[in-house]
């Protein structure tokens, strides 16, 4: 693709290195942001930098916050002895989209992989264990994707915690094996919560 400015060039570089974003994609933006209001421009750019330079992570799950503890967490009317262990960030908003759940949420930061070089040293699962255990959490929910890394998963924390006295549930497999957790529809999604099953059950099937 031969542009008229290196200017443009770059900035269009810059945006197609997002997800699912192409060059021609890229391009369409670039012009769009060509059309709107120097100030407004600015201000759109000043917005990205202030996200990603202020934005927290939860000290207690390590979802994204504005503060050290994030609203979940700091909610007093959600149930604080249940937790929901998810992969990632999207994974919250997809589930806080059911408005299906109303307990907290423990964010792994991935999901066990060897093929990919992910072990369980690089995931939130001491954290988890520790948190279950000064808690006293009366419930583990497992809202992992269904797949191989996903039921590895699983397997792993709960042979880490099997000694504690702590109900541990996964959701139902009303997704398809295999399929990824936040591409799942809210219904689907919201049902999964509601029908879910005991671990040693999971395991089995």
């Amino acid at each position: 693709m031969q542009l008229p400015s290196s200017l443009l060039e770059n900035a269009v570089n810059e945006f197609a290195k997002l997800p699912g974003i192409g060059k021609k994609t890229a391009l369409r933006m670039v012009l769009h942001l060509l059309k709107q209001d120097i100030n407004e421009v600015e201000y759109f750019s000043e917005t990205l930098g202030r996200m990603r330079r202020e934005i927290k992570f939860c000290q207690r799950c390590f979802n994204v916050s504005d503060a050290d503890i994030c609203s979940i967490c700091a909610n007093s009317q959600r149930k604080q002895h249940i937790i929901c262990v998810v992969e990632n960030i999207r994974d919250v908003i997809a589930i806080e989209s059911t408005q299906q759940f109303n307990g907290t949420y423990h964010v792994l930061g991935g999901i066990i992989s060897p093929l990919d070089g992910v072990g369980p040293d690089q995931l939130n699962i001491e954290s988890l264990v520790h948190r279950i255990q000064k808690e006293q959490t009366e419930e583990l929910i497992f809202a992992l994707s269904p797949n191989i890394q996903g039921d590895t998963t699983i397997y792993y924390i709960q042979k880490k915690i099997q000694h504690l006295p702590c109900t541990v549930t996964t959701i139902a497999r009303g997704i398809a094996f295999g399929g990824e957790l936040e591409y799942a529809d809210e219904m689907t999604l919201a049902r999964s919560l509601a029908n879910r099953l005991p671990v040693q059950q999971y395991v089995k099937s």
